[in-house]
């Protein structure tokens, strides 16, 4: 069929709906996939990425208000405003339709249903849909990760700024600790930029040695030096006309810092060995998980660097301070591995969500994914608890947290300064290491330190 296209979502509480629809729809549309229920819809929107979700108005069976169905109209266009949901109930009433429509929902579908109708209606929404969302190209390699937003209102607000500065050329740095998917974050402003179609490249400026600096970023002609047998094309041009996205820009020693502000400024760069300026056209993000700001200060970070690269600035909260998407992500997470593993899980049972909102997360994202890919191999059941997560307990995680309870206290514990004296002397005076050690930020600790003249 020509007009096979389109993914759609299907959510209902009747088992017999979803096997006629999943009949029924294949023929027209080039993916289906029903759920039961909206207490997996988060993580399968997020793993499946529909078109058009059909969604039912009731699933409880005493009630038949159309609430459940309304709420969750609401909900699926705040978190993907492209998605487009067709209502589907039993009870043909004209003001639940219109508000319904009102939240959003593209049209209205009466059981039982005229096939051809349904038909047309999902098709509609498909096309709408289709529309609205920008096309995807080849990212980087290794870009398959899609970005998880969640409900909280700090991811909701670095969804709106992202929607206004992705289509821009502007400069960005983003923050946060290690783990909370700053480099999917990155990808995710590239995939809906105008330079999408371009490549995005991407450099962990921390890893890079001193010595081969200038020649990864820049490159180098033939001859530079002594293996340079053949000319090398630096990360600049590879990403011309594309992004640059350089990871752990924190961690680039203050005299190779001059030469990368020299290269942003000029949007040009000079490869090792050569001696004309080569124009590049790239649209940089930056990310690094250290306090730029407090580096600035002791001189470590150049002043005029900062500013190059913080025409805006986005903060990822960390997972502890987002718990209402601490279970989403997991469902999300299980799906997806789920799938890859081919194994057949239905979900979590509370005692596992407990177990998951209870635990700090020191690690963020990156642990909790770690968490759930284990769980899904290792598990013997159709349904994950608490054991099949096998959460360890974090180190000293009484007295750390009771300490450290929250980033913004001004009360000092009689024990604080004690304990940042032992984590700065077992790290050797590495302040990310002992800000990790302690579970809190950077500056956070950077405030103790002062604090307690240490």
């Amino acid at each position: 069929m020509a007009n096979k296209t389109g993914k759609i979502l299907v959510v209902d509480d009747n088992v017999g709906i979803r096997k006629a629809l999943k009949i029924l729809l294949p023929v027209h549309f080039a993916e289906v996939e029903t759920i039961p229920s909206p207490s997996t819809l988060v993580a399968t929107i997020e793993s499946f990425r529909p078109d058009v979700v059909l969604l039912d108005m009731n699933f409880n069976t005493s009630i038949n208000t159309g609430n459940e169905g309304l709420y969750w109209a609401g909900e699926i266009k705040k978190m993907v405003p492209e998605i487009e949901v067709v209502l589907f109930t039993a009870y043909a009433d004209i003001q639940l339709a219109v508000e319904g429509m009102k939240r959003g929902a593209f049209d209205f579908i009466v059981k039982p249903w005229e096939n051809d109708k349904l038909i047309e209606t999902l098709k509609a929404a498909r096309d709408k849909a289709q529309k609205a969302r920008p096309s995807h190209p080849e990212q980087s390699e290794g870009s398959g990760t899609t970005m998880f937003w969640g409900s909280s209102p700090a991811m909701s607000a670095i969804r709106k700024t992202v929607g206004k500065i992705a289509p821009t050329d502007a400069t960005v740095l983003i923050t946060g600790e290690n783990g909370t998917g700053k480099d999917v974050l990155a990808r995710e402003i590239h995939a809906h930029s105008a330079r999408r179609g371009k490549p995005m490249v991407a450099v962990d400026a921390g890893a890079i040695t001193e010595t081969l600096f200038e020649s990864e970023l820049f490159g180098h002609v033939k001859g530079a030096f002594t293996d340079a047998h053949t000319d090398h094309v630096g990360k600049f041009e590879q990403a011309d006309g594309g992004t640059l996205f350089l990871d752990e820009i924190g961690n680039i020693p203050p005299h190779l810092q001059a030469k990368l502000l020299r290269a942003i400024q000029n949007r040009s760069i000079v490869p090792v060995g050569g001696t004309q300026a080569r124009p590049v056209d790239i649209r940089l993000i930056c990310a690094t998980n250290m306090d730029l700001e407090g580096l600035v200060s002791e001189g470590r970070f150049r002043e005029d660097l900062y500013y190059r690269i913080n025409t805006v600035h986005i903060a990822i909260p960390p997972l502890r301070e987002r718990k209402r998407d601490i279970i989403p992500l997991a469902e999300h997470f299980l799906a997806e591995f789920a799938e890859k593993y081919h194994r057949h899980l239905t979900g979590m049972d509370d005692s596992a969500k407990a177990a998951l909102e209870a635990h700090r997360w020191n690690g963020n994202i990156r642990e909790l994914q770690n968490c759930i890919e284990k769980a899904v191999i290792l598990s013997e059941k159709e349904t994950l608890g608490a054991k099949d997560l096998a959460i360890p307990s974090s180190p000293s995680s009484s007295l750390m947290n009771s300490t450290f309870h929250s980033e913004r206290s001004e009360e000092s514990s009689p024990d604080e300064e004690t304990l940042v004296k032992q984590a700065m002397q077992r790290c050797a005076g590495n302040i990310s290491a002992a800000a990790k050690l302690l579970g809190v930020s950077r500056p956070t600790l950077y405030s103790k330190l002062k604090k307690y003249g240490l």
